[in-house]
């Protein structure tokens, strides 16, 4: 649980900037659809003003997530086009206090730095330690930070990753130097495929989106993971 504090006013001031630069852009209200489109005529997409966003990464970011670290480095704010972005972003190049490096480093919005960590921690190196008898030293980031719609289907909803609110997963290394990918699901060794489903099947108690080869033709190679808000309440876990 996030505690707000008040009277942060740097922080704020950012947060009223942000919020003043895309209830501008909402048009009517902050249900109206967003239309956005990449420099150079790349994919357009649909997205809304959700105001738990900017409240949920402001709380973050009072708390002091990746302050200090030397494996988490402040980013310049991801402005746009639309909605896209983050109030202050980071550069994640490790997890695990710096003993699992993501190669390469990955853009994220705050709430996700403690929720990789914990993944990491409390699912991946478990899994890893009962199927191969050593940790994983490397993970292999497929994605992280890009302003496109789902998929990159024009048209579509923007993605998580447009929030900086996703990462997604192809490959992890082992201490021994032995590697499994996310394409090993079907066709790898047992253990492999074994180590691949047991986090897959963990990640949904610290992810509410999780995607992996059983989803769909767009993720047979890699684990996708975000923090999105599904159903009434945002509490709604969804993972295939």
């Amino acid at each position: 649980m996030y505690v707000y504090q008040k009277n942060v006013s740097p922080l704020n001031a950012m947060v009223f900037v942000l919020m003043t630069v895309l209830l501008a852009g909402c048009g009517s209200g902050g249900n109206s659809i967003i239309g956005g489109e990449k420099s150079g005529g790349k994919p357009h997409f649909k997205a809304k003003h959700e105001p738990w966003r900017s409240k949920a990464e402001t709380a973050c970011l009072q708390s002091g997530v990746g302050r200090g670290s030397p494996w988490i480095a402040t980013r310049s704010a991801l402005g746009g086009p639309s909605v896209c972005g983050a109030i202050r972003p980071f550069k994640v190049s490790a997890l695990s206090s710096g003993s699992v490096r993501l190669s390469p480093p990955a853009t994220l919005r705050c709430p996700m730095i403690p929720a990789v960590n914990r993944w990491m921690n409390d699912v991946v190196q478990p899994a890893a330690r009962r199927h191969f008898g050593v940790v994983v030293t490397d993970v292999k980031v497929a994605a992280s930070y890009g302003c496109r719609p789902r998929n990159n289907k024009p048209g579509g909803k923007l993605s998580e990753h447009g929030f900086a609110n996703a990462i997604d997963i192809s490959t992890f290394t082992f201490a021994d130097g032995r590697k499994t990918s996310v394409d090993q699901w079907r066709r790898g060794p047992k253990h492999a495929r074994a180590f691949l489903r047991e986090v897959h099947k963990r990640s949904c108690k610290i992810f509410t989106t999780v995607l992996g080869p059983n989803a769909d033709k767009y993720h047979y190679d890699h684990f996708h993971f975000d923090l999105a808000r599904h159903g009434k309440r945002g509490t709604y876990h969804y993972c295939r």
